[in-house]
């Protein structure tokens, strides 16, 4: 399995232009990209604008449709990335090294570590929008690229403007969104039905849901303003509650119940939540219905 560390070496694989910085890269997709590659590791973020793209791989691609989807792509530091196009497609590309985000993380964005599957599908005006804010990117970039804070605050505008087209999105197509916040709140009412797997974590939906945790994030928060974490939180409290009052159970029975691995971090989590131990809430509330 081919890494790639740095621009250079991909951009070379792939057949893109040698880049002209080692912390930030934009071009335009030439004719000649690779259009098929098994998996590859590529470390560091990349964000693709693509239009006039077929990929019979893409979980909406509809082959009863002739019509090319416009949509931006990423990928983030720590994920394979593979691809087999049967079609040319045309767009541009903004590449950005993990030490240009950890040295300026106002740059950072829960979307540059969202999964391929979860593209960003413009409309016509913001697909020209988007298309003049790259052709400005890239024509600093080609003229003065050792001018840093121009290319930094372009690279912001980009990166905002893309966020607020995610937001726009989460809220208008109710459709495609539901079906996630609805299995997410099933998955979550079932977890302490069966044998469990420690105490749940966003991470374990994500994966169940075959998304990113950022992304099944922003969908939840989008739609029940909480966040996912919040969410889980509350229903192992309240499960936790149940069994103080239904249950004989001790507190650190019901700490390994809940999958916590020691009975402090649970009596430390439940106070954290209720604001009383677990010993205090079973008896204020067993006084109260006496």
């Amino acid at each position: 399995m081919n890494t790639f560390s740095n621009f250079k070496t991909f951009n070379e694989y792939i057949g893109l232009s040698e880049p002209l910085d080692q912390h930030i890269d934009v071009g335009v997709y030439p004719e000649k990209t690779r259009l098929k590659s098994e998996a590859v590791y590529i470390d560091f973020y990349r964000i693709s604008f693509k239009t006039n793209y077929v990929n019979p791989g893409f979980p909406d691609y509809d082959s009863k449709k002739t019509e090319p989807i416009t949509a931006v792509f990423f990928n983030s530091p720590g994920n394979l990335y593979e691809w087999n196009l049967t079609e040319k497609f045309e767009g541009y590309y903004l590449q950005l090294s993990k030490e240009l985000i950890e040295a300026n993380r106002y740059l950072f964005k829960n979307y540059l570590e969202y999964g391929y599957h979860e593209a960003l599908f413009l409309t016509k005006e913001e697909e020209i929008e988007v298309i003049r804010l790259y052709q400005f990117l890239l024509k600093h970039y080609q003229r003065n690229f050792k001018e840093k804070n121009i290319l930094r605050a372009s690279v912001n505008l980009i990166l905002n403007m893309v966020e607020s087209y995610y937001k726009r999105q989460f809220k208008t197509e109710i459709k495609m969104y539901s079906p996630i916040v609805s299995e997410f709140q099933q998955l979550l009412r079932d977890y302490y039905n069966g044998p469990i797997e420690g105490v749940p974590t966003v991470h374990y939906f994500a994966n169940k849901m075959k998304l990113t945790p950022n992304y099944l994030g922003d969908v939840l928060k989008t739609y029940t303003q909480k966040s996912a974490i919040a969410t889980i939180h509350e229903r192992t409290t309240n499960r936790a509650k149940e069994l103080l009052l239904e249950t004989n159970l001790t507190n650190a029975e019901i700490a390994f119940e809940l999958g916590f691995d020691y009975p402090n971090y649970f009596a430390k989590f439940f106070k954290k939540q209720t604001q009383l131990t677990p010993r205090q809430y079973r008896v204020k509330q067993k006084t109260k219905n006496s």
